[in-house]
């Protein structure tokens, strides 16, 4: 009898978790179900966009910040949850922020708050 444990191989360990939405058949289509050419930003905008709630996510980004940008999120977070009632993580508040300067590009792109602030950074 040996003391090893089995242990779960790589194949196990990275799988996805999450089935797709919709797969995309191979007839042109793109994996939204529409024509490729088609689509647009605008019409892909129906729905107004939202951060995603705390879930398991798939894909992760690293974001390196200063201390002050860290410690302002850290106040906001608080804040939301002293004079709010949200608990809520960090990565929550950054993927609500995400996505309203994403809806707002979308919007009002070459006037949009990212455009405008992107463009002062830059000069």
């Amino acid at each position: 009898m040996t003391r090893r444990t089995s242990l779960p191989g790589a194949a196990e360990l990275f799988r996805s978790t999450v089935a797709p939405a919709h797969a995309a058949e191979d007839n042109g289509d793109d994996w939204f179900g529409g024509p490729q050419q088609a689509r647009t930003h605008r019409a892909r905008s129906a729905t107004p966009r939202r951060g995603s709630p705390r879930q398991k996510h798939d894909s992760k980004i690293t974001v390196y910040v200063s201390d002050e940008e860290l410690l302002a999120l850290e106040h906001s977070r608080l804040a939301l949850r002293a004079s709010h009632g949200l608990a809520v993580d960090r990565g929550r508040v950054v993927r609500e922020a995400v996505a309203i300067m994403l809806a707002d590009l979308e919007e009002n792109g070459e006037n949009s708050m990212l455009v405008r602030r992107l463009r002062q950074d830059a000069s």
